[in-house]
């Protein structure tokens, strides 16, 4: 099948990218980066070396994915969304001299299968977001966001719980919860989230 790669497009020949992947206009895809099967990268998105994506993943225009970055499979960037590596940003040492690589270790984020990160949001590394969570267009992450969950602001907090299809969840008491969307439910414990039986009533293998 290949991939397509459009003439504008800046791809390390050290990348490696998989069957069915489109790199569009302007996206630079540095060296090491390895991109899974069916992923889009958008126009004038940035992949930095060494980023690994997963399968099915979608980075749209725009959007800075700094190495080290690991983005699991099915995993959405919004617009102009970053994902920063250097906890302590600074141009110079403190002499005044220009930093170089060496001078500094890059941190990654880490996007768990099936999460989403809005436009223009920005994660701070080191943080993990969870399976199937949501990141609100604007917000800036700062901590860990659990599996599910909607998180919205600056820091951005848990508003919501979300479910595989994207939309919250209805609150059935007792802790458990329902996908208005495909009837997957849920159970919610220690201010965690598990799914525990799909729309289809397939109990989940964790």
């Amino acid at each position: 099948m290949g991939s397509r790669v459009v003439d504008s497009a800046d791809v390390d020949p050290r990348a490696e990218i998989g069957d069915g992947s489109s790199v569009w206009h302007l996206a630079q895809v540095r060296e090491g980066a390895v991109l899974g099967e069916n992923c889009v990268i958008g126009r004038g998105a940035y992949i930095g070396t060494g980023v690994r994506l997963g399968r099915n993943c979608k980075v749209q225009n725009y959007a800075l994915v700094y190495e080290p970055a690991v983005l699991e499979d099915g995993v959405f960037i919004g617009p102009a969304a970053v994902l920063t590596n250097d906890t302590f940003p600074r141009a110079v040492n403190p002499d005044g001299s220009l930093k170089s690589a060496h001078d500094w270790e890059p941190v990654g984020v880490t996007v768990r299968e099936g999460a989403s990160i809005g436009a223009r949001a920005v994660c701070i590394a080191p943080v993990t977001i969870g399976r199937w969570a949501t990141v609100a267009a604007g917000s800036v992450v700062t901590r860990d966001v659990p599996d599910y969950a909607l998180v919205a602001g600056v820091p951005a907090r848990r508003i919501k719980w979300v479910g595989r299809a994207g939309v919250p969840l209805e609150d059935l008491g007792a802790g458990k919860w329902r996908c208005p969307r495909d009837g997957d439910t849920y159970e919610e414990v220690d201010g965690e989230l598990t799914l525990t039986a799909s729309g289809a009533g397939d109990e989940e293998s964790r």
